[in-house]
């Protein structure tokens, strides 16, 4: 799993890339520990290259969400691949994302 996180035009752009699986999970939620606090900064999470995602990942982007509301800041996961689109509708986490 390759975790990337960047500041663009005052947003956090996180790009995720490979299987954030159980094992990936611990070491996908230190890279994107800057997305938990964004500190009034939007996040947008680039998954077009993301193959899997497993519960402890969900949980995850659940917290940066959770945050970045706190916040004031808004959440978007962009370019989201129907396989993991369907792991969103069985989990009703389709609800409280938005996608791009």
């Amino acid at each position: 799993m390759n975790t990337k996180v960047e500041e663009l035009d005052g947003k956090y752009v996180a790009t995720l890339e490979g299987e954030m699986d159980t094992a990936a999970a611990m070491e996908a939620q230190t890279a994107l520990k800057p997305l938990y606090e964004s500190g009034g900064r939007d996040v947008i999470i680039d998954c077009e290259k993301l193959e899997y995602i497993a519960s402890s990942g969900l949980r995850i982007l659940l917290g940066i969400l959770k945050g970045a509301k706190a916040n004031g800041s808004k959440v978007v996961l962009r370019n989201v691949n129907s396989d993991i689109k369907d792991v969103f509708k069985l989990t009703g986490f389709i609800n409280i994302f938005d996608f791009e």
